[in-house]
C-alpha cells in the first residue's frame, strides 16, 4: 500500500500532540493513523466503538485533538463530540452522510466528507490545533 503524502510547509505540525481517532472502517482508520504519525502525532486508536472512546475521554487521558467518524457501528458520535467540546479539545468530523446529519450544535466543526483526502484533513486538524493552542 502506498504511503500517504502529508508533505506540508511544516512536517512537524503535530509533533508531541495526542490525537484520538474514532473510526470503524479499518483501512480508513489506519490511513488516518499513519498520516497523523507522519506529522509527529501520538495516535490514540483508531477506536472502533463509542464505549471505548468514552472510556478514553472520561479516563482523563490528555488529548490535544480528535478525528471523529460521525457514525460508528450505527451509533452517532455526538456524546464524544460534546465531551471534547466541553474540554475545549479541537476536533474534526469525517462522514459518509450529508452534513445536515450533524445539525446546528456542531455547525462550527470542520466536516470532511468520505471519501476524504486524508492528508489534507490531517493538515487541517493540525492547523486547527495550532490556532486554538
Amino acid at each position: 500500500m502506498p504511503e500517504i503524502s502529508t508533505h506540508s510547509r511544516n512536517p512537524a505540525l503535530l509533533t508531541g500532540r495526542r490525537i484520538l481517532v474514532v473510526e470503524d472502517e479499518y483501512f480508513l482508520g489506519d490511513d488516518i493513523r499513519r498520516a497523523l504519525r507522519s506529522l509527529g502525532a501520538e495516535v490514540i486508536g483508531p477506536v472502533a466503538n463509542i464505549d471505548e472512546a468514552l472510556q478514553i475521554l472520561d479516563g482523563g487521558y490528555p488529548l490535544d485533538g480528535a478525528v471523529l467518524d460521525v457514525n460508528v457501528r450505527d451509533q452517532m458520535i455526538f456524546p464524544i463530540a460534546r465531551g471534547l467540546t466541553s474540554r475545549q479539545i479541537p476536533f474534526v468530523f469525517t462522514t459518509g452522510y450529508d452534513e445536515t446529519t450533524i445539525g446546528p450544535e456542531f455547525a462550527h466543526i470542520p466536516v470532511w466528507e468520505k471519501p476524504i483526502d486524508v492528508a489534507a484533513m490531517v493538515r487541517g486538524l493540525g492547523e486547527l490545533i495550532r490556532t486554538q493552542a
